[in-house]
């Protein structure tokens, strides 16, 4: 299709509108960790069942990343989303009835479905309108991500006190996606198109090269998955209040969007991002290391760190995905086979987190091993010349 300038109005509407579907993308993950002690009086879970409420959601936006591409090439790009957006809306507001710890999983893994569908497809659609401004594009896209769980990480907690119930903490994120479908409904006319005739089918299970930078972004969002889930339990168990529990994690993700907003426009300067990638490892590193022997010391400090450094390089292992290709559609099927192993491998995080606390009574041998993975991903930067991609994928 033909690039829009990105400062024509319809582009600025079409962005504005990606932001609003982007921030249903971890609101029904980010509310269930600030709320988990509450919920576990109500429903009877040991943290490693509690962990499958984001292990399995995450899993299912693994398997469901490889069959997004042609979904959506089945339905339409526009019906598409909105049929992600009915699903994500509709698992979210059905937590209003839940009974179980059964039913509490199931919700999660229906929202994780629709989430899939839409990050599958949204950074072709990206590429394709702004192929000019990718890495600005992107990151604002991310950042949106990372917004609509800073807002259900800090929110959460003060909906239950108002209402007096856990389930509209969880549910009430569904007026996000009924705001989205609004929204996204008025691009219909001005809806970018996707080539299909250019083939998404080529498969990336073969290149090694796919394989390390799927691997690169499932471990980089192991850890953001892992902090989503369990730093707000970790504050509680050292006394802290659900909801000054949940306001951490909401001070952690808002951080995480100023990196995310941040990290793209230094990293645009220069399309050798190793430097940036660095940078963002080490402020990581520094943060669990925080978390593990100081955490009620500088208790702002740790979150502050790991959310700089998570907030980059969520948005940064995708961007650096979409500079080996210049297709649109092939990027994108890049993306979606990149985040559909990386999602696999990420969605592990938590649950070997929870297991860990489980055996050992502490979350602390859960940090010193995702800092541990961090030292690994610096090796693994290394490789990330740009003036070799096109050896590795063309």
């Amino acid at each position: 299709m033909e690039n829009t300038r990105a400062t024509s109005l319809p582009a600025l509407w079409f962005m504005f509108s990606i932001v609003l579907v982007a921030l249903n993308l971890r609101p029904s993950m980010a509310a269930v960790g600030p709320l988990l002690p509450v919920i576990r009086v109500d429903i009877p879970l040991s943290f490693s069942l509690a962990s499958l409420l984001t292990m399995l959601p995450v899993m299912a936006m693994g398997l469901a990343m490889f069959v997004g591409l042609r979904v959506s090439q089945q339905l339409g790009d526009q019906r598409t989303v909105v049929f992600s957006l009915l699903i994500i809306g509709v698992a979210t507001v059905s937590r209003l009835f839940l009974d179980s710890a059964a039913e509490l999983i199931l919700s999660a893994v229906l929202a994780g479905i629709g989430i899939a569908l839409i990050q599958a497809l949204m950074p072709a659609l990206i590429k394709s309108r702004f192929s000019d401004h990718v890495a600005l594009s992107m990151g604002l896209y991310v950042t949106s991500i990372m917004g609509g769980a800073a807002i259900a990480a800090s929110f959460s907690p003060l909906v239950m006190q108002r209402t007096g119930s856990w389930r509209m903490g969880l549910a009430i994120w569904a007026v996000l996606a009924v705001l989205a479908l609004l929204f996204w409904g008025t691009q219909r006319a001005g809806m970018p198109t996707l080539d299909s005739k250019t083939s998404s089918n080529v498969s990336f299970f073969a290149n090694s090269r796919a394989w390390l930078l799927a691997i690169f972004f499932g471990l980089s969002t192991a850890s953001y998955t892992c902090v989503l889930a369990w730093l707000a339990p970790y504050y509680v168990e050292k006394g802290w209040s659900e909801q000054h529990a949940g306001l951490l994690l909401g001070f952690l993700t808002a951080m995480e969007v100023l990196s995310g907003l941040l990290t793209p426009v230094i990293a645009n300067r220069n399309r050798d991002r190793r430097n940036v990638l660095m940078v963002l490892l080490t402020l990581i590193i520094a943060g669990f290391s925080g978390l593990i022997l100081s955490p009620q010391h500088l208790s702002l400090i740790w979150p502050c760190l790991l959310g700089l450094g998570i907030g980059g390089l969520f948005p940064m292992s995708l961007i650096v995905s979409l500079d080996h290709l210049d297709n649109p559609l092939r990027a994108g099927g890049l993306t979606a086979f990149v985040q559909g192993i990386g999602y696999l491998i990420a969605g592990l995080s938590p649950l070997l987190a929870g297991i860990i606390r489980d055996q050992l009574g502490s979350f602390e041998w859960a940090w010193w091993s995702l800092t541990a993975v961090m030292v690994l991903m610096m090796l693994m930067v290394l490789r990330f010349n740009p003036r070799h991609y096109t050896r590795h994928i063309h």
